[in-house]
């Protein structure tokens, strides 16, 4: 019987050094968005969409019909394109089902509207760990690779995978744990699930932060990942993955744009409700992500309003 085998072309975004991909059963005209990007501009609060425009026009050209978007996990380095894409081409917008777990998190850090509801009901399906779905003729299964963040997945389709933030290029490493609800022990795992797929197994990463020495590059192997991966590769325990994961996190600064990007992206690309003047508001929580409390200022707190 014949395998029908997926097409897959890559968008990189330079900004953010973000990868986005069309998946596609070229037999039937099918396809799936991953990853999609709007391009925000934080020192002026511009929203554009030239990202996500680039992927529109690449689907239509190929006349292909859009029955996914997928998000491999609630991004903290970019704004959703799920929206965008879903307006002018279609599909369902889907990511996994631990995203609620997420939405409690941070809920209560950016003290959402009342009439938010962790539940994800946001997203038009919840992919469960193990779900297999289809694309075309194409079947996908989604897998549940925790660790980054509580929701993160991967999703597998023949000998390609999707990690999402999971792996990186061998020679930039592993994705950060230390987000709330991250665990680097949890990754460890949660890689070496990945890493048990067959040596040429292609997997296709979310970001590259490519080094001065080579260009962008976003797709390795099984095999290339367990020999040269600089944080997982072969022989390294899950005890000294940890400790490197736990003192390489204490020294990264925030991403540039994860405020405004959880408060969009756990919504499922929508903006936060618009206020009375009809504007929308990105909020920024001050001092929400302090770890060391001595370090806030003093004296500049307004008290309580007396009622």
């Amino acid at each position: 019987m014949h395998t029908p085998q997926p097409h897959i072309e890559s968008f990189f975004d330079d900004v953010t050094g973000t990868v986005s991909y069309v998946l596609a059963d070229t037999a039937t005209g099918h396809a799936a968005v991953i990853d999609p990007v709007l391009d925000f501009e934080p020192k002026s609060g511009t929203l554009t969409s030239a990202s996500s425009d680039r992927m529109i026009e690449y689907v239509r050209a190929q006349g292909w019909q859009v029955q996914w978007i997928l998000e491999t996990h609630a991004h903290a380095d970019h704004i959703s394109g799920a929206q965008h894409i879903r307006h002018h081409l279609g599909g369902k917008i889907a990511i996994g089902a631990n995203i609620r777990q997420v939405q409690k998190i941070f809920r209560t850090v950016f003290h959402f509207e009342r009439s938010f509801l962790p539940d994800g009901s946001q997203f038009d399906h919840l992919f469960e760990d193990g779900e297999v779905f289809h694309v075309g003729n194409l079947a996908v299964t989604a897998l549940l690779v925790p660790g980054h963040t509580p929701a993160d997945m991967a999703y597998l389709v023949g000998r390609d995978v999707f990690v999402g933030d999971t792996l990186f290029m061998p020679d930039v490493g592993t994705a950060r744990a230390d987000f709330p609800g991250g665990d680097a022990a949890v990754l460890y795992r949660s890689i070496q699930r990945i890493l048990r797929l067959p040596a040429d197994t292609r997997i296709h990463v979310c970001h590259d932060y490519p080094l001065a020495t080579r260009a962008a590059a976003w797709v390795s192997t099984v095999a290339e990942q367990k020999a040269h991966n600089i944080h997982v590769r072969d022989g390294i325990s899950e005890a000294e993955f940890v400790a490197m994961r736990n003192c390489r996190d204490a020294t990264l600064a925030m991403p540039t744009l994860i405020l405004p990007s959880v408060q969009v992206n756990l919504r499922a690309g929508r903006m936060p409700p618009a206020q009375t003047d009809g504007r929308t508001y990105i909020q920024v929580p001050v001092n929400a992500f302090l770890q060391d409390a001595s370090q806030a200022p003093d004296g500049i707190w307004q008290p309580a309003q007396s009622q």
